[in-house]
């Protein structure tokens, strides 16, 4: 099965170094991993993310910065290498001597440090890259049949920082905690069909906070504690313009990039916040079909009915007093319905609650067309982004690096939303009922991976050992292992990578 030739070739690189030696410049990161990973039912989950991204065609002029002289490593293989950590279990770049990773690919952490802390890598045209060859992935090969619309969503979420010293840092009121915390807004633009979501873009804000004498909720002594650094002129300036941009200012500006760059979808879908004026007349001066549907605080905005000019709570009286509001047995809710003026066009307005003495919640559409539980479910579909933050946060450290670099904190944003999104296209194809399913299966491959490499290590060294003690050959005494065993022969199928 296997010659005497191959054998030794086999341990004479095993006694040379432990280690894979480090590839060469001109090798793929992750055609290498594939080679390495036999198509077998145990590694199914490392191969079939190895398939989505070796597809994924990001050219190194896209990443914006010159691989480094003393660097063994181009620009686009670190970033491949930095986009597979998670499914290596490596938590961050000082974990990674030691993983399972780094017995293939031999590097120093300052290479993923430096390169994160780059303030030129051109970080959402890399996202929107991978995002925009993902959507025609999924338009042209899926097979999975929904009626649900393609939406466009529109949220935010904490990204709480337990140190003082990152560049930029300052305090956020939380919705959540209902306090004010030491971190970052994160504004995230999802999109989603009901099958499977696609972190599109995002930006990073802070507040400037109430009071005067503490800008940003922190003291002159806090605010000069931070890392600061010069970034004119680099890719991350855009980011800092953002940082203080109104965040409904950011949203219409994502909003209109997308589209731009052939984003397509149905309904945007927003929270009260967004409701406003602005974004309808951003959806309805689109020149693509596309529609509004978001909540509505019920405050002072008035809107032009055909009972006169009224806000919210008056549009919801004149309704019951005309009982023209209905019971919805399958929400088991009662509802009401008025097309009005506002902004310019007409529009859908849904008023809806639970039980007699519940609180009444209000939707707005452009889409007139729209029955309330149509309106209502297609509005649910928001869930995705909640279901996203959670994935992110818990299996993919989103929001955890502690770099005090402003680059490095989108960095890793970035990051973390491409492997998020890698693992959503993976799990529509080959059917994973949920995203942490899909990581629990990766990791325990790249475990065992790198449990099995230490125990090879053991075998090869005690063969060695066994030969020089009894005068043997140890090529001869490997292959008979081999040849007789399983369970060996196994190991050195995944690990003939070796004798390349």
């Amino acid at each position: 099965m296997y010659n005497s030739q191959e054998m030794s070739n086999f341990i004479i690189t095993k006694v040379q170094s432990s280690n894979l030696e480090a590839v060469s410049k001109g090798t793929t990161i992750l055609s290498d991993l594939r080679y390495f990973f036999s198509e077998n039912e145990n590694n199914r989950a490392i191969n079939c993310i190895m398939r989505v991204m070796e597809h994924i065609n990001i050219r190194s002029s896209m990443v914006g910065v010159e691989k480094k002289d003393n660097c063994k490593f181009t620009s686009l293989q670190v970033l491949n290498l930095l986009l597979l950590f998670p499914f290596f279990v490596v938590k961050n770049a000082n974990r990674y001597s030691g993983s399972a990773l780094s017995h293939l690919f031999v590097c120093e952490k300052d290479m993923f440090y430096r390169f994160m802390n780059d303030g030129n890598v051109k970080w959402r045209k890399l996202l929107y890259a991978l995002n925009l060859q993902l959507i025609k992935k999924i338009q042209n090969e899926s097979n999975v049949t929904s009626d649900k619309p393609v939406c466009l969503i529109i949220d935010d979420t904490d990204a709480p920082k337990t140190g003082n010293h990152t560049e930029m840092l300052g305090r956020v009121w939380s919705h959540v905690q209902q306090k004010s915390i030491l971190g970052f807004k994160c504004l995230t633009l999802l999109l989603s069909d009901g099958t499977s979501q696609l972190m599109l873009d995002f930006s990073l804000h802070g507040e400037m906070g109430k009071k005067k004498d503490r800008i940003q909720g922190l003291t002159d002594k806090e605010r000069n504690a931070r890392f600061t650094e010069n970034h004119k002129g680099q890719a991350v300036e855009e980011r800092i313009n953002e940082y203080m941009m109104s965040k409904i200012d950011r949203a219409i500006e994502m909003v209109k990039y997308a589209i731009k760059r052939g984003v397509r979808f149905d309904y945007l879908l927003v929270d009260s916040w967004f409701t406003n004026a602005d974004f309808v007349r951003l959806i309805t001066s689109r020149h693509i079909k596309c529609q509004l549907l978001g909540m509505i605080k019920l405050g002072k905005t008035r809107y032009q009915t055909e009972y006169g000019n009224l806000n919210a709570k008056e549009i919801i009286k004149k309704l019951q007093t005309k009982k023209l509001c209905k019971h919805n047995a399958t929400l088991k809710c009662t509802y009401c319905t008025i097309d009005a003026k506002f902004a310019g066009t007409t529009v859908r307005l849904f008023f809806c609650k639970r039980g007699r003495n519940g609180q009444w919640n209000g939707l707005l559409t452009t889409d007139t067309s729209l029955s309330f539980l149509k309106a209502y479910r297609i509005y649910s579909m928001r869930w995705a982004t909640e279901c996203a933050y959670h994935d992110c946060k818990s299996l993919l450290n989103l929001g955890k690096c502690q770099s005090v670099h402003f680059s490095a904190q989108i960095a890793s944003f970035t990051l973390t939303m491409m492997q998020y999104n890698i693992l959503c296209t993976v799990k529509r194809f080959e059917s994973y009922e949920t995203i942490g399913g899909l990581f629990a299966e990766v990791t325990e491959n790249s475990l065992e991976l790198s449990v099995t490499d230490k125990i090879w290590e053991l075998i090869l060294d005690t063969i060695l050992e066994i030969a020089e003690l009894v005068s043997a050959d140890a090529c001869e005494l490997l292959k008979a292992l081999i040849d007789g065993n399983p369970k060996f022969h196994k190991l050195y199928k995944m690990y003939n990578l070796y004798v390349a």
